[in-house]
């Protein structure tokens, strides 16, 4: 099996079309057909179905595809590797991080990292943990900054608690406060209140919901889909309350009430996670450095 045979299958199995894959890893058409028809000799198994104008994968192809992404992934990571000067003067990191934390915790520490490495690319990607944990394990990312517990526990990863942040309520200054204007407000008093909720598949909707429902009740949404600075212009819009991290909130205060939780209150637990079985890049490790000591 040969790395270039693994570049064209997955070529094909992207574009469903030979000519076109072709076209994509720049080699004639035929030359890319006789090596997938040698990778199948070698494996033992067809890995598409081919008929006029509709290719499709096989069982077999359908178990290489992620395997064959993996593997040239890892390749392209070692490639950066050792591309990069021992002065870090060249790379790139490729980080991942929920919304909130991209506008919380990430500005300073990036621009310190950027200050000390300018030759490093830096390319963040933004989703939730579910989607970050998926990206690393296929290799499409260096490092992710993710919220504990993760929504499928994973072997094949390492995580690092990195802080425990404070979640606290944030209304508009136009709106009547919640708890009737106490200086800190209990989960209980969100009851009846008219909340801006995060899309489905956001770490601080599941949290949100989960403490109200301990509390006996329901949360009601007065919008509700919406990405972190969505959220917040819906709450200095006046149309309800919502509950998000500290950080986030320091940051954005600006046309907001700030209200913190009760004691013990809620918090979520923010971990620095990367592939167990391969170690992420000279740049990556010194990114990871930067944001333990923070």
């Amino acid at each position: 099996m040969q790395f270039q045979q693994l570049q064209y299958f997955v070529a094909v199995a992207e574009t469903r079309h030979f000519t076109r894959a072709a076209e994509l890893v720049h080699v004639a058409q035929p030359s890319l057909s006789q090596q997938i028809k040698a990778l199948e000799r070698e494996l033992g198994a067809d890995l598409f179905q081919r008929a006029r104008g509709n290719i499709t994968l096989t069982d077999a192809g359908e178990a290489l595809l992620p395997l064959a992404r993996r593997i040239l992934a890892d390749t392209e990571t070692a490639r950066y590797e050792v591309q990069e000067l021992v002065q870090l003067r060249s790379g790139r990191v490729r980080l991942g991080a929920t919304p909130s934390l991209c506008t919380g915790l990430l500005p300073d520490v990036l621009r310190a990292f950027h200050d000390r490495y300018p030759g490093i690319r830096l390319m963040i990607e933004e989703g939730g943990s579910h989607d970050l944990v998926r990206e690393l394990a296929r290799g499409a990312l260096d490092l992710a900054l993710v919220v504990l517990p993760l929504p499928t526990p994973s072997p094949a990863l390492t995580t690092v608690e990195l802080l425990r942040e404070d979640l606290v309520v944030v209304s508009s200054p136009e709106a009547p406060p919640p708890g009737h204007g106490r200086r800190a407000v209990r989960i209980a008093d969100l009851e009846g209140e008219r909340l801006v909720m995060f899309r489905h598949g956001y770490d601080l909707r599941e949290l949100t919901v989960a403490a109200c429902r301990a509390e006996g009740f329901e949360p009601d949404f007065a919008v509700e889909g919406g990405e972190m600075d969505a959220v917040l212009g819906f709450v200095r819009a006046g149309l309800g309350m919502a509950v998000v991290p500290r950080m986030v909130a320091a940051r954005s205060e600006r046309g907001l009430r700030v209200t913190p939780l009760v004691r013990p209150g809620l918090h979520r637990v923010i971990a620095l996670a990367h592939r167990s079985d391969v170690a992420p890049p000279r740049a990556a490790r010194e990114l990871q450095r930067m944001l333990l000591e923070r």
